[in-house]
């Protein structure tokens, strides 16, 4: 449940992943996760969709086992969170990409994202990177700390299983159609309120732009053929003043998203003030977190004095 304690701890966790980053440990606990649910994929793995809800229900019960075995909210969260090395990323392929490197870029986006780089222009990959970093924030600031508030170290850690499961299962293809269905759909529903509560932060972070905001999120997200990331790259899009969305080749298959926002195309300068914008996203949650204690309080004070 939200307490204040658990509020307070996913404040913490944001500030200390940006001053920190990953945690100096090898190997990091997520490789030991993605290693022990590769393992458990080919045991359970059948082209069918039950046998996929058997791999997801392995992968939260991991989760909700090691965030009970973690006495700390704060560290859970912080090994859920995942901002500046996102900031890492993306700033080792916007300095290939001003330094003309294209080849360096195409060698470290996907990194960020899991489309073909290989036939990707300049633009096209600018335009990889700030989507990245819109929808990341949400996957790896947001929502781990959001259900790190809600449900404690078990909450964050049971996120962060879910979301890696999506990142490795949760693909269209021939392998992961069926078997792949659980986790994708599990992901879209956790991340469905972190992705609009990023939408309102990024407003926050650019007030004067948040009716434009708003219209272009009605207007553009319901196209997107993700229910979560239309919608914080739509926000992204229209407060820097650029246009996202177009083709995304993964693999041999080819898919085309809708225009989000009306800006021109995304170009490699566009990709500091994107990085900025993630970085303020983040904050501004971790001060909502934060801040939410005394607003608790306050709140019953005043019920209470009725």
């Amino acid at each position: 449940m939200v307490t204040e304690r658990n509020l307070r701890a996913a404040a913490a966790a944001i500030a200390i992943d940006r001053i920190v980053g990953e945690p100096p440990i090898s190997p990091h606990p997520l490789s030991v996760f993605g290693t022990w649910m590769k393992r458990c994929e080919r045991s359970l793995y059948r082209d069918s969709r039950v046998a996929g809800f058997a791999h997801l229900a392995v992968g939260i019960g991991t989760g909700i086992a090691v965030g009970t075995a973690v006495p700390s909210t704060t560290a859970a969260s912080y090994l859920a969170i995942a901002g500046k090395s996102l900031d890492e990323a993306a700033a080792t392929v916007e300095a290939a990409l001003l330094a003309g490197d294209l080849d360096g870029a195409r060698r470290t986006l996907p990194a960020l994202v899991g489309r073909d780089p290989s036939g990707l222009d300049v633009n096209d990959m600018a335009r990889a990177v700030i989507e990245s970093l819109a929808e990341n924030t949400v996957d790896a600031v947001i929502a781990p700390a959001l259900w790190g508030a809600v449900a404690g170290a078990r909450g964050a850690l049971a996120y962060r299983a879910i979301n890696t499961l999506d990142a490795m299962v949760g693909h269209h293809n021939d392998r992961y159609e069926h078997f792949g269905w659980a986790s994708a759909r599990t992901d879209d529903l956790a991340n469905y309120l972190p992705a609009r509560l990023a939408a309102g932060c990024v407003i926050a972070a650019r007030p004067r732009m948040a009716r434009p905001i708003l219209e272009a999120v009605r207007r553009d997200a319901p196209r997107h053929p993700s229910p979560n990331g239309g919608v914080i790259e739509t926000a992204f899009a229209v407060a820097l003043g650029i246009r996202l969305g177009g083709p995304s080749t993964y693999g041999t298959r080819v898919e085309l998203r809708p225009t989000l926002g009306s800006g021109p195309h995304a170009t490699p300068a566009d990709i500091a003030p994107a990085r900025r914008l993630a970085l303020e996203v983040g904050l501004i949650w971790a001060a909502v977190l934060a801040a939410t204690p005394r607003v608790m309080r306050r709140a019953t004070a005043t019920r209470n004095g009725r």
